[in-house]
């Protein structure tokens, strides 16, 4: 049930769905109230907000110091375990193996892969349970995304219990003790899965993958007109604060980029 409420609460105060609520709100005063100047605010507002998140140059400047957390995983010492935390998914036969991993997903598996190809022997774990009444977990689907790439099923664990990060730490500790591991999620997510890791009693190796904010070159389109793209890194940076303020609500601790 808290798992289920926090969903909505935290959905509801992402950007898009925060700004169309108060632009509702605006349009609810313009028309049934006499507070017709403060529903023009409200509207005029949260336009203006929406527009700035929608462009590259804020979005991005919002979720680099984030994703700047951890370094790209260029090598060190081999591991026996990669974990690869779970994401957006569903699970469709017809498709493509990839096109079952949604948003965030393939590219923290596509970097799994990539890693286990540099540590022979190494076991690929893969976190995470079912979405809804789906028959197949999100973990369960990077394992067969996985194998059509080429991974042997016996270099695979799944883990289909955890229904979030805390949860799949705790499960990681259980499956493999305090052996050395590298962790793969989001560059955006990692900050925050440290966190749960070390809280669970152990040490991962962070190997961030996903990274989204741009400082490379583009053409000059591409950061002045407003796209969904970049309303999408803003939600990222947006629902990775309001993820560390809930950690700090609950007690949890921690520097994320301090190793």
């Amino acid at each position: 049930m808290l798992f289920t409420l926090k969903k909505y609460i935290g959905g509801l105060l992402l950007p898009l769905p925060f700004l169309l609520l108060v632009m509702g709100l605006g349009l609810a005063l313009i028309w049934f109230s006499r507070w017709q100047r403060t529903g023009k605010g409200l509207i005029t507002l949260s336009w203006l907000t929406l527009l700035l998140l929608s462009l590259q140059p804020v979005a991005d400047f919002m979720l680099k110091p984030i994703e700047e957390s951890y370094p790209t995983w260029r090598g060190g010492k081999p591991v026996s375990y990669i974990v690869v935390l779970g994401g957006g998914y569903t699970w469709n036969a017809q498709w493509a193996p990839g096109s079952n991993l949604i948003n965030n997903s393939l590219p923290r598996l596509t970097e799994g892969v990539r890693l286990w190809r540099d540590n022979p022997g190494a076991k690929l774990i893969f976190t995470g349970g079912a979405a809804g009444s789906n028959p197949v977990s999100a973990a369960e689907t990077g394992a067969r995304v996985a194998e059509s790439l080429g991974v042997p099923r016996s270099d695979i664990i799944t883990l289909t219990s955890p229904k979030d990060t805390e949860e799949e730490a705790a499960a990681v500790k259980q499956a493999i003790g305090d052996a050395p591991f590298l962790l793969v999620t989001s560059a955006s997510h990692m900050p925050r899965a440290v966190i749960f890791f070390r809280n669970a009693g152990l040490n991962p190796l962070p190997a961030p993958a996903n990274q989204l904010a741009i400082d490379s070159p583009l053409n000059l389109w591409e950061r002045v007109i407003p796209s969904p793209v970049w309303l999408m890194h803003s939600d990222r940076a947006g629902y990775e604060t309001l993820g560390r303020v809930w950690q700090w609500l609950k007690g949890d601790s921690g520097e994320p980029g301090k190793q």
